[in-house]
């Protein structure tokens, strides 16, 4: 039946497992273009890799002014909307927190004992610390720089991009939980339970749009340390535990799936367009009114 999803094309991307369902298998060429887009983002945004744009700035000792694609500008733009919102909890500057904290380039995933001292001192923040114009960003210092809150939701509309633009009307794109689809048939998705992988805390209807998800226990390690951190402590969220968000394009559910973690949502709805559900260390749920779909919890 038209519409049917019922071939897989599985690979792995900026660290994770990923996979696009269509109709029929994808040709050879529409494969190698998507691993093509992979490879390049990653070699421009990951901090896990030395040659990489985020790496350079790092590695500035003085910093410097560095020219990113163009289609960075979006990317940048929404961060600069999250962290308005948030207050500055979502901020890209907590690459450096992160590597304190283990989840480094070589995933030691074990905390320096001076971190939360180092934290501590006198914090970069995106808007003061972050000069740009256009795609040209400028710094004055080493600054760490990781991407992880919309990073993978914007690559998985970039791929989506790139179906549809080889003629495809019906996919799902999976980017291991920022999922995008596009077609006539109405995806069911089960928000799976952060501390139970074979439970589901609801289902929600997507359709020609994108829902991502984001727990504190899908990257955690040692003693309460999880890669959700707080942009003005640089240290990991402990209230919610999980969140689910729904929104036309992957990229700004995948910086809302974050933004969810810090305090109460009714700023971000009356900036972005999206519907929610998040889980509270404690147990309880939050639904957002426009939400579609049911939540069990």
């Amino acid at each position: 039946m038209d519409g049917v999803l019922t071939s897989r094309f599985e690979f792995d991307a900026i660290g994770t497992s990923w996979e696009i369902n269509t109709p029929a298998p994808l040709g050879v060429k529409i494969r190698n273009r998507i691993l093509d887009l992979v490879e390049g983002f990653d070699s421009v945004y990951s901090r896990f890799r030395q040659d990489s744009i985020v790496s350079r700035i790092a590695q500035a000792a003085h910093g410097g002014t560095f020219r990113f694609p163009a289609d960075a500008v979006s990317m940048f733009d929404l961060y600069d909307r999250l962290h308005a919102a948030t207050d500055g909890a979502v901020d890209p500057l907590v690459g450096r927190d992160l590597e304190l904290l283990g989840y480094d380039r070589h995933y030691s995933l074990v905390a320096s004992k001076d971190a939360f001292v180092s934290i501590a001192a006198l914090r970069p923040n995106w808007r003061r610390d972050v000069l740009r114009s256009g795609r040209a960003v400028t710094t004055l210092q080493p600054l760490g720089i990781d991407l992880g809150a919309v990073g993978k939701g914007t690559l998985v509309d970039r791929v989506a991009e790139l179906l549809k633009a080889d003629g495809l009307d019906s996919f799902v794109v999976d980017g291991s939980g920022d999922m995008c689809h596009h077609g006539e048939v109405v995806l069911d998705v089960g928000l799976e339970h952060p501390l139970d992988p074979g439970l589901v805390v609801g289902i929600t209807k997507i359709r020609n749009g994108s829902i991502c998800a984001s727990a504190s226990n899908r990257r955690s390690w040692g003693n309460s340390l999880h890669h959700v951190l707080d942009g003005r402590t640089g240290r990991p969220t402990t209230d919610v535990i999980a969140t689910w968000a729904v929104a036309a394009d992957t990229a700004t559910a995948d910086g809302l799936a974050t933004a969810l973690f810090f305090g109460p949502p009714s700023r971000l709805m009356s900036t972005f367009d999206f519907s929610f559900v998040r889980m509270f260390a404690g147990g309880r749920v939050e639904v957002s009114d426009n939400f579609i779909g049911e939540v069990f919890t």
